[in-house]
């Protein structure tokens, strides 16, 4: 299975490894307010020497309790650090929910979209479907950073969860958006409280019903600091454990903070011979394994 992007068709046989690069002066991953382009395309250069896969880079923060800023400071935020790392020879990701700053990171050649709105802002599924080949990622959130976080309630996470993921997919289809240019993210710590997260995990499979790869983000979230009672800072093996535990359920991409460590997480568990995708819930061959391609190819 490939994710078709602008520029790459990204082999999905393996897990890949999606770093963060956040541009927002919040950032606790790597220089908060002295994150300015210059150091963030040097994290972005660091992050690929370490194995990175895909680099995602956001200049508006979606923490809990999160403020909005305006097109314009994340646009000015973004394009400069989106123009360098284009020529670093990897996938390069926008993580945004504006349509503005979609469109002029497209123009730029950005390869994905990844959108924590899941393409609901007037004008973005159109946006997306115009362009010819861009990948674009569907997450599931309750609320908005601001608010997500006040007592989230569902009757069954899962569920809800993955009717919304369905019903995301199949708008941006019904307007145009080919299936393999579409990953889904389930929303870890997103309008979720650590039970509903912990849900998410334990029955990630049920997902794959959507019949479209799944990225995860279960880097240095809180509900690892409530399991483990770490620090944000130090909850690395956590985060280590949850992302194998997503891809043992099925998950093609993680997003993390920690790639050099993710990926000597993932190499170990190839050479255990447990890389091989999970089926779907309706698969008839739950033994067939993807064969092993390479890294991802131009288009």
């Amino acid at each position: 299975m490939f994710w078709q992007t602008t520029r790459f068709g990204i082999d999905l046989a393996r897990p890949r490894v999606m770093g963060i690069v956040n541009v927002t002066p919040d950032s606790f991953a790597h220089g908060g307010a002295r994150c300015g382009a210059g150091a963030a395309l040097a994290h972005c250069e660091r992050l690929v020497k370490e194995g990175a896969d895909i680099l995602d880079i956001g200049g508006e923060s979606s923490r809990p309790g999160a403020a909005r800023v305006s097109a314009a400071d994340e646009l000015a935020r973004v394009l400069p650090v989106l123009r360098g790392a284009l020529a670093l020879g990897v996938p390069v990701s926008v993580d945004s929910c504006k349509p503005q700053v979609m469109r002029e990171a497209l123009d730029l050649g950005v390869d994905i979209v990844n959108d924590i709105q899941a393409l609901q802002a007037p004008g973005a599924i159109d946006l997306i479907a115009a362009h010819r080949s861009c990948g674009v990622c569907l997450m599931h959130m309750r609320g908005d950073p601001r608010t997500m976080q006040a007592a989230p309630q569902y009757v069954d996470v899962v569920a809800e969860v993955g009717a919304f993921l369905s019903e995301r997919t199949a708008a941006a289809i019904a307007r145009g958006v080919t299936p393999e240019r579409i990953v889904l993210d389930p929303g870890i710590g997103f309008g979720k409280r650590s039970e509903h997260n912990l849900a998410l995990l334990a029955r990630q499979r049920e997902l794959l019903a959507v019949d479209r790869p799944l990225l995860v983000g279960w880097s240095r979230k809180s509900t690892l600091g409530e399991l483990t009672g770490r620090a944000v800072q130090d909850r690395l093996a956590a985060s280590l454990a949850a992302a194998l535990a997503a891809v043992l359920r099925g998950a093609r991409i993680l997003r993390v903070h920690d790639v050099a460590a993710t990926v000597d997480a993932l190499r170990i568990w190839r050479a255990a011979g447990l890389d091989s995708p999970s089926p779907s819930p309706a698969s008839h061959n739950p033994t067939e394994a993807s064969a092993a391609l390479g890294n991802s190819r131009p288009t």
